[in-house]
């Protein structure tokens, strides 16, 4: 058969995994460090900035919901390697161009290459190590959180060494490369879409979207990923507003994503091996709430102390991308249930950030913002429980789900 000839646990599989997870994320975190920069040379306006720092979001629900299909139909490692030339292309020729308009659709191209790759990674672990799951989602999500990281310390230094954001653009650019050149020896391995394994089942976003946990695993990964884009965005405002200094504000946050690279390795790892880490999930809801409490009663008391509460609170990330390779036992299952997801869960994200600022406007203050979230973490939680249960997506789909039509 097909999946015999894939190099399960080979070295060279996981190390073309790594470098492709480390390149999930630096298109979008480059952008926010010299924004200032990309804004005055081009000549973008506060209108096309927010346009700009919402598209990540909107891209990884669009093109990751196209991902399912196309993997279908090429197969999963074709369609990383289109998706890694189109990060590439994207991110590089963005570097160069003159006006706004251009960059923001060279953005696109260069995020959609990251949105197929991000719904279709959890696939690749299923597919080359299908008994060390856990420790495979356990490195990529550490490779990944570590590819955030470096882009956002990195780049703006690089700007100052390099003469400026384009220099800096370029010079990430070869990292990506990197990961291209591990991948092209991979896609020998890589089943086509009319092969005999392609034919024994094939399972769709619509397939998913008739079952609860698919709805349940949406709602779970939506709220969470608007939870972290809401920190990520405003964690330094709201030091600010409650009296820190600028420079303090964004340490709190360089605590906040540093502290976040221990979970990102350790939770994969235990939730495979526990395989119901209900208490684990809980847990890290309890420092979300105690983060965000923190936040708004005494912020300036302890910042250090709310600053890790919110990495821990956030960490339900990585919890979420162990669940989507254990919570299904084809790699068509996992496609199905990741793209679905991913791109209906982003797109729900969008609204969190957006709305802390709409609330801040309107109150001038961020009570009410921290508030909300507090609210959002209750519906959370009840999802959060029944998703970290024990069940497989294929148990609830019909039964003439998965064969070819």
């Amino acid at each position: 058969m097909a999946a015999k000839r894939l190099p399960r646990t080979t070295a060279f599989a996981l190390v073309a995994i790594l470098l492709l997870a480390f390149n999930l994320r630096p298109v979008a975190a480059s952008v926010g460090p010299v924004l200032e920069l990309i804004s005055a040379d081009l000549g973008m306006g506060d209108a096309m900035a927010g346009v700009l720092t919402s598209l990540p979001a909107l891209s990884f629900a669009v093109f990751g919901a196209i991902a399912p299909a196309l993997s279908k139909r090429i197969g999963v490692h074709r369609t990383i390697g289109i998706a890694l030339v189109a990060l590439i292309v994207g991110q590089a020729a963005r570097a160069w161009v003159p006006n706004s308009w251009s960059f923001l659709l060279l953005s696109v191209l260069a995020l959609a290459g990251m949105a197929l790759s991000n719904v279709l990674i959890p696939t690749l672990v299923r597919l080359h190590f299908p008994r060390q799951i856990g420790l495979a989602t356990s490195l990529y999500s550490l490779s990944l959180t570590l590819g955030t990281a470096v882009a956002g310390a990195v780049t703006y230094p690089l700007a100052q060494e390099l003469g400026g954001w384009r220099g800096a653009f370029t010079a990430i650019t070869i990292v990506a490369i990197a990961a291209l050149l591990c991948w092209l020896p991979m896609l020998r391995h890589a089943p086509g879409g009319g092969s005999a394994s392609s034919r024994q089942g094939q399972y769709s976003l619509r397939d998913v979207a008739r079952t609860r946990r698919g709805w349940a695993m949406v709602l779970m990964f939506g709220i969470q990923s608007g939870q972290a884009y809401t920190v990520f965005g405003w964690l330094p405002s709201i030091y600010i507003d409650a009296g820190l200094d600028p420079t303090a504000a964004g340490l709190m946050l360089g605590i906040t994503t540093g502290v976040g690279v221990v979970p990102a390795f350790l939770i994969p790892y235990y939730a495979a091996r526990h395989g119901q880490p209900v208490g684990l999930f809980l847990s890290i809801m309890a420092f979300l709430a105690a983060g965000y409490l923190g936040l708004l009663l005494a912020p300036t008391t302890v910042p250090w102390l709310w600053a890790i509460f919110m990495a821990l609170g956030i960490s339900s990330f990585p919890l979420i991308l162990a669940l989507l390779g254990m919570r299904a036992r084809t790699a068509s299952g996992t496609v199905a249930l990741s793209g679905f997801t991913q791109s209906l869960g982003y797109l729900l994200a969008t609204s969190s950030p957006l709305l802390m600022g709409v609330l801040r406007g309107a109150t001038g203050s961020f009570a009410l913002s921290i508030g909300w979230q507090l609210v959002l973490i209750i519906p959370m939680t009840i999802v959060g429980v029944r998703c970290c249960r024990s069940w497989f997506i294929e148990d609830e789909l019909p039964p003439t789900s998965g064969v070819s039509r």
